[in-house]
């Protein structure tokens, strides 16, 4: 997998080192009831946290598909993750971008700065187009899509059970 530099982040695949800082974030419900359908799962202790660490290295075998730690130039522990992934039920290889970063690192454009990276990573890698896909009521990260130039393209019920506000980018 290959390491992305943005000028304050290195984004490298997440390190069996990382996993503490992986439970801090994945614990909190705060960070993961925007993440994936229904009530939001947990993390409940550092096993879980290195099977997570071993699920992401299998994700990211395939470039430009990847789950990134999002970390600090300067040191420090990550401050999340940066992705690029199918979509579930995908129909036709729909890629999407997210990211989910520990709430000390959220309000400093950590998020936006990441994601630019990795959006240039899957189009110089030549997908034609990345999807994100929020809840209807994450206004952060509908800020965030906004902020790295994707469009809106409104309310979908696919991929995911229940709607979804959909943001599209295509290579330039």
């Amino acid at each position: 997998m290959q390491t992305l530099e943005t000028d304050r982040f290195l984004l490298r695949p997440w390190d069996h080192d990382d996993a503490a800082r992986l439970l801090d974030i994945q614990s909190r419900v705060e960070v993961m009831r925007w993440l994936g359908d229904g009530e939001p799962k947990l993390m409940k202790d550092i096993d879980e946290a290195h099977a997570r660490i071993d699920k992401y290295t299998e994700l990211s075998s395939t470039p430009p598909l990847g789950f990134w730690a999002v970390v600090p130039k300067e040191g420090g522990p990550p401050a999340g993750t940066v992705l690029l992934l199918t979509l579930p039920n995908d129909e036709a290889g729909e890629v999407e971008i997210g990211w989910h970063l520990h709430p000390d690192s959220w309000g400093h454009g950590y998020a936006s700065e990441a994601a630019r990276a990795v959006l240039a990573h899957g189009f110089d890698h030549g997908l034609p187009e990345i999807l994100a896909v929020t809840h209807l009521d994450n206004y952060p990260s509908m800020g965030v899509c906004r902020k790295i130039g994707m469009t809106d393209q409104g309310v979908v019920e696919k991929w995911y059970d229940g709607p979804s506000q959909l943001f599209r980018a295509t290579a330039p």
